[in-house]
């Protein structure tokens, strides 16, 4: 009798990473996707990664697989963040204090949409697109996906909630115990061409904006003079703002475009003309407002553990994008589960509940420093007991 296939739910980065492992060790797999295909919407900001997280993408990828993910990063010189006034655009402080350099002295970063590129190269055949995964069944020998259409998947071995903040995987699996926070606050991504960047320089910016009408904002972007004259090359911003201080009609999370290009526009009209070609040249097929959120700040929450079901990435650890930890601790996700499923062979008993138990302890450590950086940063504070989830 053959295997039965792991069903993995969603196609982010943390699925697509566990899929590699699951790939390398032979065991069939089945994802399924919301979208109807990667371009279905913007892919987001430019990703920083830690050693923890390049630690464990290298654990997963072959080396020639690695070869060709490293290719893709970038590698931008410095050792900090420069800080600018974005209205005046002087110079405010000559680095802001945080570690970023992770291998070479160097900052490494990769667009989100490469990253999710490579990550799915071999594993084009097993993707199910335009299915979403709403909850899922437990058999006698195995667990099904149920999906949003009222169908079923086929019967797998285990499977894998990847699929984001608005998880039904991980609302089932914990009853509810995962909780992900609105925390008020409000970004937009962006990418424009090269060229826009140019009066920057090499370097990691922030651009802080204290006179906001509605409250301070900022921009974090990166300039990789490696790829300045590229012209097939665009670098990619993320703009942040306080609770109330970026406002979506609607409060529409799903704005993408150029309603949110415009969006962009109205809260940096202000802006030194140099930090305005970056919104000015911006891609507007790129841009995406975004809610930021939080989990559990007091750490990942203990459920009961289901042998044939677990979570990985922002379905169960989401964070802010402060301190850029959560991508990273996302693929640390997939590279333990990885190699758990990948010595077993396949699904054991009591496998997801090694896994969980592990996870636990750095997500917990992740997601408190992320939400303490962006109580600083965004002015945000959660209550566990009033703060609106998702």
């Amino acid at each position: 009798m053959s295997q039965k296939p792991i069903l993995i739910a969603g196609a982010g980065l943390a699925s697509l990473l566990l899929a590699q492992s699951l790939r390398a060790s032979k065991i069939p797999f089945i994802i399924f996707e919301r979208d109807a295909s990667f371009v279905f919407r913007a892919q987001g900001y430019r990703l920083r990664l830690s050693a923890e997280g390049l630690d464990a993408i290298e654990s997963v990828l072959s080396p020639e697989h690695w070869r060709r993910f490293w290719a893709a990063c970038g590698q931008t010189g410095g050792a900090g963040f420069s800080a600018y006034d974005a209205v005046t655009g002087e110079q405010t402080e000559h680095k802001v204090s945080e570690a970023l350099a992770s291998r070479g002295g160097k900052i490494v970063g990769i667009a989100r949409g490469d990253m999710r590129r490579v990550f799915a190269e071999g594993c084009e055949d097993s993707i199910q697109w335009s299915r979403r995964v709403t909850g899922y069944e437990l058999t006698d020998d195995g667990v099904v996906a149920l999906f949003a259409d009222g169908e079923r998947s086929v019967e797998g071995s285990m499977l894998v909630g990847g699929e984001g903040i608005y998880s039904g995987v991980a609302r089932q699996l914990s009853g509810g115990r995962i909780k992900t926070y609105d925390t008020g606050a409000r970004g937009i991504h962006g990418q424009a061409p090269t060229t826009a960047f140019r009066g920057l320089g090499e370097g990691v910016f922030r651009l802080q904006d204290s006179t906001g009408p509605n409250g301070p904002t900022f921009l974090i972007t990166n300039v990789r003079a490696g790829d300045m004259n590229d012209p097939e090359v665009k670098f990619g911003w993320t703009m942040g703002g306080v609770p109330g201080a970026i406002r979506a009609p609607n409060d529409d999370y799903a704005l993408v475009g150029k309603p949110a290009a415009d969006l962009a526009r109205e809260v940096t009209r202000g802006w030194a003309p140099k930090f305005r070609a970056l919104i000015d040249e911006m891609d507007e097929g790129e841009a995406a407002f975004w809610k930021i959120t939080c989990s559990s700040p007091s750490g990942v929450p203990e459920w009961e553990s289901e042998d044939r079901v677990t979570v990985i990435g922002d379905a169960v650890h989401s964070m802010t994008p402060a301190g850029g930890i959560g991508a990273n601790t996302a693929v640390r996700d997939s590279a333990l589960l990885g190699r758990l499923i990948g010595e077993a062979g396949g699904f054991r008993r009591g496998l997801t509940g090694e896994y969980e138990r592990g996870m636990r302890v750095y997500a917990s450590e992740a997601v408190h420093a992320s939400y303490t950086t962006a109580v600083a940063q965004f002015g945000i504070e959660i209550d566990e007991e009033t703060t609106p989830t998702v």
